[in-house]
């Protein structure tokens, strides 16, 4: 029930649509009841029990509402006689089919003024898990599945939507149903719904002991249903690879695997599901053949109960049973529901480490220098930088070299706060990164990584996310910069082409060149560069190795490199191993000490 009332706070700005339900609900369950008392007058004039009455009858109070109705039933029925009008009947057949033309009006709209309630939850929930999976640090999705947070976004919230919000609906409807039904045949036979009474509880506990395990159940379909779309993303991402190392059958029985396991789960919670309904219409009409026993016993034997009362208090027993029922498969729904919600608020509640702090400093502007102060950091276990310290002064370009797990990638990922240093501080024009804005502190970089990440869409809208506002001609002056307007230009579309899922229609340094591009027409005053040449043939490299000179032209830089061709004219260049600095200093500076640096140049080389 915490799960549900955590799901609840987005039912509040729809709570419009809720009031309107709820008194349309009230309406319904109102002339639900009403529709089967109806029949009473009906079948008292068919089976001529109506008694003379000459003289209207006065109301006495709410004890006594039973006997008026009665009395003036038949006082109705002798003034339609007297009047020489046979319609009594006709009357009575109106009276019915209003009565249940009105119950499913209120019926109807109580449904209308849901759907926009259940449909908004469902929107909110989907908005806010997607912008608290933008917010969330890299670190809480390097342990989890791309499908399995897929799943949580699409499949969990529909299974919300389906469960906990089924309950809105029967909330207020059923339980007023069942009210209105019971006090109806409270004033026909008290001692009757006494002995109804009796047996309610021993269905009820029935019906609860096949609900029992169905959160388990539930738990393990949503879980099988993450991995396998995890599945079909990494199939998806990796065809080339699938099918060029003949590997369809590896994935494809990992997936029937999946499929096989979610095929056993899904069968048990339908089945324990499906259980519900029988199981509560069978002991529904187990009361009711008890009652046909015991009521039959009152109007045939005892005389205490007239039979058209006795008929109209069988259709009202039996107007008890659809809300019943309703109401036990809403209990199995929440145990379902409830391992949806524990799913998608495992994101909504989580923290993130990152998150601004209330006074945090807003920056506009970089005036001196970036300064890396005594930083150690560590993934998990073990520090991966260990007492780093670096400066980049404000206009020059620093290259970081290394082998690879040397520390170089980890040093861009804190410098633009995707992660938080354990030890020590990382400050821009002498402020502490950790007390700028996430929003200002990325506003003054650019980024460039090794794998040009491009999305599924125009050549322009990919590089708008640099810079939203940009004309198409700043665009084309971007991409003349980035080296990449010459074949732009050859494209069917110019700026308007579509690229494809990640540019898969371009080569590698076309994708890359774009990139570049984007973070051209951003136009940072900090540069990050991390292997932004380390995938390309030489030919590609020379252009966007060009292209690169081109954008760091009175720019700070720091240019994680791979290949030392790249970053010769740097300002400095720093050594790392193991997280920890070697040597430092200019291209030539550290070919004549002869040492670490001179050794990879030479490795280069000879790799050449």
């Amino acid at each position: 029930m915490n799960y549900f009332k955590q799901i609840l706070r987005f039912a509040r700005p729809y709570r419009i649509y809720a009031i309107l339900n709820i008194i349309s609900n009230i309406f319904y369950a109102l002339f639900g009841t009403l529709a089967m008392v109806s029949l009473f007058p009906m079948l008292n004039v068919l089976f001529g029990n109506t008694v003379p009455v000459k003289v209207e009858p006065k109301w006495e109070g709410i004890l006594k509402v039973k006997e008026y109705s009665e009395n003036y039933l038949n006082f109705f029925v002798t003034q339609k006689a007297e009047e020489g009008n046979q319609d009594v009947l006709i009357f009575m057949v109106i009276l019915v089919i209003s009565m249940f033309f009105l119950k499913n009006i209120f019926s109807y709209m109580a449904m209308y003024f849901i759907t926009f309630l259940r449909n908004g939850v469902l929107k909110d929930i989907r908005e806010e898990l997607y912008e608290k999976t933008m917010d969330l640090p890299l670190s809480y999705f390097s342990e989890k599945r791309k499908g399995d947070t897929i799943a949580r976004i699409t499949t969990d919230v529909l299974e919300i939507q389906h469960s906990f919000l089924s309950i809105l609906e029967l909330i207020v409807r059923e339980p007023l149903m069942i009210l209105f039904t019971i006090f109806a045949m409270l004033l026909i036979s008290l001692k009757l719904t006494i002995f109804v009474f009796i047996f309610i509880p021993v269905s009820g506990f029935l019906i609860s002991l096949i609900g029992k395990k169905l959160k388990k159940h539930s738990d393990n379909v949503q879980k099988e249903q993450g991995y396998f779309l995890s599945i079909i993303e990494e199939t998806l991402g990796g065809l080339k690879v699938i099918k060029g190392f003949n590997a369809e059958h590896i994935f494809g029985g990992k997936f029937k695997e999946s499929t096989t396991r979610f095929f056993k789960y899904g069968n048990s919670l339908a089945n324990r599901q499906n259980l519900a309904s029988p199981t509560s219409e069978f002991l529904g009409i187990t009361v009711i053949a008890i009652l046909l026993w015991y009521g039959g016993q009152m109007v045939l034997i005892e005389k205490s109960l007239a039979p058209g009362l006795f008929i109209v208090y069988m259709g009202l027993a039996y107007n008890i049973l659809t809300p019943a029922k309703a109401i036990s498969k809403a209990s199995y729904g929440v145990k379902r529901g409830n391992a949806a919600a524990e799913r998608v608020l495992e994101i909504l509640n989580a923290s993130s480490p990152l998150e601004d702090k209330p006074d945090a400093t807003h920056k506009v502007d970089f005036t001196t220098d970036i300064s890396l102060e005594n930083i150690s950091f560590k993934y998990e276990d073990e520090y991966v930088l260990n007492d780093f310290s670096l400066v980049v002064p404000k206009g020059s370009s620093v290259a970081l070299v290394g082998q690879s797990g040397s520390g170089k990638s980890t040093i861009a990922n804190l410098v633009t706060r995707f992660y938080d240093v354990n030890k020590g501080s990382i400050k821009i024009d002498n402020f502490d990164i950790k007390n700028l804005t996430k929003k200002s502190l990325r506003d003054l970089m650019g980024l460039v990584t090794q794998d040009s990440i491009l999305f599924n869409d125009t050549i322009k809208k990919n590089l708008l996310i640099g810079r939203e506002n940009a004309t198409d001609k700043e665009i084309i002056e971007a991409l003349k910069v980035a080296n990449a307007w010459e074949f732009v230009k050859e494209l069917p579309k110019g700026i308007e082409t579509n690229i494809g899922d990640s540019g898969n229609k371009l080569s590698g340094g076309q994708k890359q060149r774009l990139s570049i591009a984007r973070a051209v027409l951003k136009n940072p005053p900090i540069m990050i560069l991390d292997e932004a040449t380390s995938a390309l043939d030489t030919e590609s490299e020379r252009l966007v190795q060009s292209a690169l000179e081109n954008m760091m032209k009175n720019r700070t830089s720091i240019v994680i490199a791979h290949r030392l061709s790249t970053i010769q004219n740097s300002n400095l260049i720093v050594v790392l191993q193991k997280g920890k600095i070697v040597e430092k200093g200019t291209h030539e500076e550290l070919i004549s000490k002869n040492g670490v640096y001179q050794k990879l140049v030479t490795m280069q080389s000879f790799d050449q």
